[in-house]
């Protein structure tokens, strides 16, 4: 599952016709060398860009990169073919950037809040993280934060998109994934080239979530293939579904008249709930397998907590208007453009008919990544 920052950064940060005026306005986070970090990170990867049809063809292109680079090409060609997405030439060129992850995000958050520091951008709106190319950047600018004492979380990045705005790559990072996300994430990303509202995270990810997963669906019956096993997507909703629950007792505790060593005290505790509470899914329910394992085992905060339940919120809105459109994409397409330019509140009261029930989300929390949530989520 693919995560934004490339997307809502990037994307404002190379364009050719931003004002050196505007960058440096935008004050203290956002400074000149932050920009020019972007500008000359995302240039070495530019530069890194091969066409795949051509690695395809040479002798001397490695067996298994041909096998992965294949099967992307062919989901790029039934993306545009089949689900009416765009058609240019991105994830149709291969970038080898020689590291695990294309950029590291920075969260961060106060020691008794959930809500995310925000960096706002012209056109892109305001994100709830920060990104690097590089990962010792992105530690310096941690360490930074947590000097001011908030809390932080460092997550690495594998996938690269820029809104259609560059020819995206399918990246060496990308091809860790099996076939079938490989396959999902190239949909998901396409989707965020047919249709991006500024500021509205939520209806974007959830917008890409449904292509990427009817796609999917779509894909592997035009090939014959099983549908998808469903046991690690009900894996992860149940793992999601724990932190936020997690995340919701947080707040409460910090919306208390507590003193701080209180505070913390009934932090420490809520933390250790959950883990208590993960050990008891993954023990029972899910018969020892630890999915999960990794994460848990490393420093829990509530910057930590702050990327879940972003993704999914409003999937059974777009399944809903997919029926209305007779499964016909471009009629699709057409709808969610209209929802797509009504006000915010408008286009949240149209989501919450179609999903048949009122998802509430404060007005402050529809631009970040600590959405509101129906009960369902995903991680990054």
């Amino acid at each position: 599952m693919t995560n934004s920052l490339a997307r809502l950064l990037i994307d404002f940060a190379c364009r050719p016709w931003v004002p050196l005026a505007a960058a440096l306005l935008l004050g203290g986070c956002s400074t000149l060398t932050y920009y020019g970090h972007l500008a000359q990170g995302h240039l070495q990867l530019l530069q890194a860009r091969e066409p795949i049809a051509e690695l395809l063809t040479d002798p001397g292109t490695d067996a298994g990169l041909k096998q992965r680079l294949a099967v992307a090409l062919q989901a790029r060609r039934f993306a545009s073919a089949a689900l009416h997405l765009p058609d240019n030439r991105s994830y149709r060129l291969y970038a080898d950037i020689q590291r695990p992850f294309v950029v590291w995000n920075v969260f961060a958050t106060a020691e008794f809040s959930l809500d995310p520091e925000l960096y706002c951008f012209p056109v892109a709106g305001c994100v709830a993280y920060r990104g690097f190319y590089s990962q010792g950047r992105a530690r310096g600018m941690a360490a930074l934060l947590e000097q001011r004492g908030l809390d932080t979380y460092l997550g690495g990045v594998e996938a690269y998109s820029t809104l259609g705005w560059f020819d995206d790559p399918i990246l060496n990072t990308m091809l860790r994934w099996n076939d079938q996300r490989l396959v999902a994430v190239i949909f998901h990303e396409l989707a965020h080239q047919q249709l991006y509202v500024a500021d509205d995270t939520a209806f974007n990810e959830s917008f890409a979530t449904f292509v990427e997963r009817r796609g999917l669906g779509q894909w592997r019956a035009a090939r014959g293939l099983a549908p998808a096993d469903p046991q690690g997507e009900r894996q992860r909703e149940q793992f999601t579904a724990l932190v936020l629950a997690s995340r919701a007792r947080l707040k409460r505790l910090y919306a208390r008249d507590l003193s701080a060593e209180r505070m913390r005290a009934g932090k420490q505790a809520e933390f250790a709930r959950l883990r208590a509470e993960y050990q008891a899914l993954r023990e029972g329910v899910w018969g020892g397998v630890g999915r999960y394992d990794g994460w848990m085992a490393t420093p829990l905060n509530n910057a930590k907590l702050l990327p879940f339940g972003l993704y999914d919120r409003w999937v059974p809105a777009f399944a809903a208007l997919f029926e209305q459109a007779e499964g016909d994409w471009p009629r699709f397409y057409q709808r969610v453009a209209a929802l797509g330019k009504l006000s915010a509140d408008e286009r949240e009261q149209a989501l919450q008919a179609l999903s048949g029930g009122p998802r509430t989300c404060p007005a402050d929390q529809r631009s970040n990544s600590q959405n509101c949530h129906s009960g369902r989520g995903a991680t990054q």
